[in-house]
């Protein structure tokens, strides 16, 4: 008997274009099978597309490097016959008794033929839709499968005007499809426009009844004291008699550790008739005080296991199905102050600091690894919110698994766009896909997919327009709230309400389109962005932005050298032309490969000034990239700093666009596709912590943030400035301050400006701490000149060499490393009276702060398996080698500041070649690009996984600082 459950069909595959292969679909799976990866088959990419495939087998140039993505041969040149393909794999299955098996597609682009051991199966159109066909009575008797599956393109792929433009000439907006593949303002065309099996293929065994598509709701009661459980599922009886069942529901929840406790099992005796299909709703489940999940920086992502299983009499466990919850209720509304919507998670309202989101990949190499890393890269930013971009995809589970681990809301958007649905050059067609009921089942059926996931906060029509009119009403009426979850609504269940449960979704707003209804100025004009460099300060003035929530304003992207010499070849690392212009301003000329790869300049002639140009004109690649970072760190804190500077007053919230990109693209972006973060990322950290001290670069007056909802007592500010020569002119402390709960305080004006001859660059030190221990709630760290001024006299002050001493304490497990590095500027003794130079952070309340001690979420078999009753969320608490600590000194005889440190992991090379990338990508780390005054020290945390049998280092790098550090691990 097969074990009952699901198994995936991730390896194994192999591909061939359908036109050099001359056998049938039958053929294929019966007499004829390929037998390897030789001539036309090879190793094929699935999850994946075909262009995945072709790059992968090397067949085609990699659409990421230089401008090679040029050379790879459009869709719309080649005919959609040149990216049919098929796909081939084997599997092993063996039924007995009353057993049944299904072949599940979770998604494929854009239609498909399925041959199973000869037999022709259809998948219809639709990218965004499951596909589960029976497949019992095809198998073969020894158990060993050949399944075959020719993939077809979408039906109108489009054709990309000479100059470009959004979504090229808007013909793929035809389809139920992603609107990006034919190239925007931020990615290169994709040439095969995403075809392929991109999503999970598996097959499930069940007995004669099968469980589909289970719903979760929570509901509160008593001011979140009492909580409700609602649970109904859809029941298959594949077999010819009735069928008795024990349908039974536990609810788990983890204690320490992997000992979990169980608080409800409940079972009901359910009876199908033969070949129905039913639904069923339990009886709600009651918990009194649960563990509630929270958004990232408000409170700890609590997730209880739920688990379904059903037997039937006679047979025995027939199916199962498991799924992590959290309790919790969001809400959202227009709020009368500001004009933007609000949104309130447990009742406590949360500002909103995210960003925007594409997809990890543009060629669809989706992997729970690379969104794990991406997932937590947005939480380790401090951000609580991605919005999933209506030109992109309907995100996968294990996006929203991890937003759920992580405690970042997600605002989902169906696949429409302003720029592919109703405008744009050419005009597009504003009546959406020609097939408005296929968009319908697709949204329907990603609402099933998606629905149980507590970080989904809402769903959106499109973006930047809203969805025609017949899709929009069905929409609305679709995911209408049920009463318990409409924003006035305090009250029980009354008997007469349908059971929340069995509505499609119920427990979500649904907007109709992103700049409508609290969002932009509400009414759907185009009032989001903007989307070039700003003045840092402009971020702070009160006509910098004029309505209450901005979805998408965007900025720079400019990686690290590394990267832009391991993505282009070398006529690529040609920095930008700094073309003076009559009026005073600079225009940047890039290189014709930066052009291509959508580079965004650092100034905008006739507002702003060269950003980059302020530190003086960059000599080369690495110089220009060091001043970039600056300008990075500089432009996305003060953003995010000035909109939270007017927190509930003027905002409600703010989405950056763009968090990262797809592809090797040179905007907006936080990380690069590599996964090495710009300084941006750590502007952003610092500036979206929960409680936060910055300065306001409008009014230069120190504002202390309080996000959470807990009054904070006894607590001071410290700010000092520190001048070019080590020396400190102005020392300040604030103590004793009680900060309200989500409040913006404004604590003194920063005097030095004003002060008898003020430094014309300085830098200043802001510290928040409590007074009972000297610990450091928020550290923030800025380099400043005077009005009118600029950076230069920071050019000469690199040949500062300041001493530091480096402490370095390694754990490591096989591939898995945790390193911290203590970091002191020894070119001045402690000064008494500064009693927070440790840099002793306080410890945050579960609230998802880097801690190389705590323990990270990781996930093993029983995911996949789903077995009923186990909990699915274990933790890595491995015996680590340590390798003790190692003392560094670095010598110099200078005092000052040490600025713009930044460390880095490389693998260790005793025959590296000249110029290739030895980075080790992804490393987390809890802070980087950061400086030290005179004394002060701090605690580097990172963590990363190394390829096998290499070795890492760390090294060390600075504004000041050009040397290396070599941590030998």
């Amino acid at each position: 008997m097969a074990e009952i459950g699901k198994t995936l069909l991730e390896s194994g595959w192999l591909a061939a274009r359908s036109t050099e292969v001359e056998l049938t679909g039958s053929q294929l799976t019966t007499t004829h099978p390929p037998t390897g990866p030789s001539s036309p088959w090879m190793e094929a990419v699935v999850p994946g597309t075909v262009l995945a495939t072709l790059v992968k087998n090397k067949v085609v140039a990699d659409p990421f490097y230089g401008l090679e993505n040029e050379m790879i041969i459009d869709i719309a040149d080649s005919g959609r016959e040149y990216y049919k393909f098929w796909f081939f794999t084997k599997f092993q299955c063996k039924l007995s008794g009353a057993q049944h098996l299904d072949l599940n597609f979770r998604a494929i682009n854009y239609s498909a033929e399925v041959y199973l051991n000869g037999h022709k199966m259809v998948l219809p159109k639709g990218m965004f839709r499951r596909h589960s066909l029976e497949v019992t009575d095809i198998l073969n008797p020894d158990g060993e499968n050949l399944l075959a599956v020719l993939v077809h393109p979408p039906d109108h792929p489009g054709r990309i005007p000479p100059e470009g433009g959004q979504g090229g000439d808007h013909e793929i907006g035809k389809d139920v499809a992603t609107q990006y593949v034919e190239g925007w303002d931020w990615i290169a065309p994709v040439r095969d426009r995403n075809t392929g099996i991109w999503d999970e293929v598996s097959i499930s065994v069940t007995g004669p009844v099968k469980i589909i598509d289970p719903h979760l709701v929570s509901s509160f009661f008593d001011q979140y004291t009492r909580a409700y459980l609602h649970a109904t599922t859809e029941l298959e009886n594949r077999s010819a008699w009735v069928a008795d069942c024990s349908l039974n529901i536990q609810v788990a929840t983890e204690l320490e550790g992997s000992v979990c406790l169980i608080e409800h099992l409940q079972t009901q005796h359910v009876s199908v008739p033969p070949g129905a299909r039913i639904q069923y709703t339990f009886p709600k489940l009651s918990f009194y005080k649960p563990n509630l999940w929270w958004p990232n920086g408000l409170g700890k992502q609590s997730l209880y296991n739920v688990s379904i299983t059903v037997d039937v009499k006679g047979y025995g466990e027939s199916d199962t199905w498991g799924h992590l919850f959290g309790f919790r209720k969001i809400e959202s509304h227009i709020d009368r102050a500001t004009g933007g919507r609000l949104f309130k998670v447990n009742g406590q309202p949360i500002f909103i600091r995210g960003g925007n989101w594409i997809l990890s990949d543009c060629l669809l190499r989706l992997s729970k690894e690379r969104y794990k890393t991406d997932i937590k890269f947005h939480a380790d930013m401090n951000l609580n919110m991605i919005r999933c971009w209506g030109g992109g995809l309907a995100e996968r589970p294990e996006f929203y698994h991890y937003c759920d681990v992580y405690g970042l809301l997600v605002w989902q958007e169906f696949w429409i766009t302003g720029d592919v649905d109703g405008r744009g050059i050419p005009i597009s067609n504003p009546d959406g896909p020609l097939d408005h009921d296929l968009f319908m089942l697709c949204a329907r059926d990603t609402v099933k997919l998606l629905r149980n996931y507590p970080s989904l906060a809402l769903w959106v029509g499109g973006n930047e327009q809203v969805p025609p009119d017949d899709i929009n009403t069905a929409l609305k009426n679709d995911l209408k709230l049920h009463p318990l979850f409409e924003s006035h609504s305090e009250n029980a269940l009354s008997i007469e309400e349908e059971d929340p449960s069995q509505y499609l979704d119920g427990t979500r707003v649904y907007i109709q389109g992103s700049m409508w209804d609290g969002f932009a100025n509400g009414k759907g004009d185009f009032t989001d962005g903007p989307y070039e460099i700003q003045n840092p300060e402009d971020f702070f003035k009160d006509n910098f932005y004029n309505y209450g929530f901005n979805p998408e304003v965007g900025s720079v992207g400019m990686p690290v050298a590394a990267t832009i010499r391991a993505t282009m070849p070398p006529k690529g690392w040609q920095i930008p032309l700094f073309k003076k212009l009559t009026n005073g301003y600079t225009e940047e000329v890039p290189n014709p490969i930066w052009e291509y790869h959508k580079y965004i300049p650092y100034s905008k002639p006739g507002k702003v000034h060269d950003q980059i140009e302020l530190y003086g004109i960059p000599k080369d690649l690495d110089d220009f990239c060091l001043k970039a970072q600056l300008v990075n760190y500089v432009q996305y804190r003060a953003l995010l700093e000035g909109w939270t500077s007017r927190m509930w007053s003027k905002y409600t919230g703010v989405l950056i666009w763009k968090t990262q990109n797809p592809w090797s693209g040179l905007r907006g972006q936080f990380y690069d596709y590599l996964l090495d973060q710009t300084a941006g990322f750590y502007g952003c950290r610092c500036a979206a912590e929960p409680i936060h001290v910055q300065l306001n670069l409008a009014t230069y007056f120190i504002e202390v943030v309080n996000t959470t909802s807990e009054e904070l007592s006894n607590v001071a500010v410290e700010a000092s400035v520190w001048d070019l020569e080590g020396a400190c002119p102005s020392y300040n402390v604030f103590d004793k301050l009680s900060l309200p709960p989500k409040k913006v305080m404004s604590i003194s004006e920063l005097n030095h400006p004003k002060s008898e001859n003020p430094k014309p660059v300085y830098f200043l030190l802001l510290k928040l701490y409590n007074m009972s221990n000297n610990s450091i709630i928020s550290r923030n760290f800025y380099w400043l000149y005077l009005p009118g001024g600029d950076y230069k006299l920071l050019e000469p002050y690199r040949n500062k060499r300041i001493p530091l001493q480096i402490t370095s304490k390694t754990s490591h497990k096989d591939s898995s490393y945790e390193i911290e590095m203590n970091v002191q500027n020894k070119s001045e003794k402690p000064d008494p009276k500064i009693l927070t130079y440790k840099n002793k952070f306080a410890n945050r309340r579960e609230d998802g702060e880097f801690d190389m001690s705590s323990l990270e979420p990781i996930h093993d078999k029983t995911e996949e398996k789903q077995k009923a009753g186990l909990f699915q969320r274990l933790y890595r608490q491995f015996p680590r080698e340590t390798d003790g600590s190692k003392i560094t000194e670095i010598k110099g005889s200078d005092v000052g500041v040490v600025f713009f440190l930044k460390f880095s992991v490389h693998a260790l090379k005793t025959d590296n070649k000249g110029g290739e990338d030895t980075r080790i990508l992804p490393v987390h780390y809890s802070d980087n690009y950061f400086s030290l005054v005179p004394g002060e020290e701090m605690s580097i945390k990172m963590s990363f996984e190394v390829p096998q049998g290499v070795t890492p280092r760390v090294t060390l790098e600075g504004w000041n600082y050009q040397s290396e550090v070599h941590t030998v691990i």
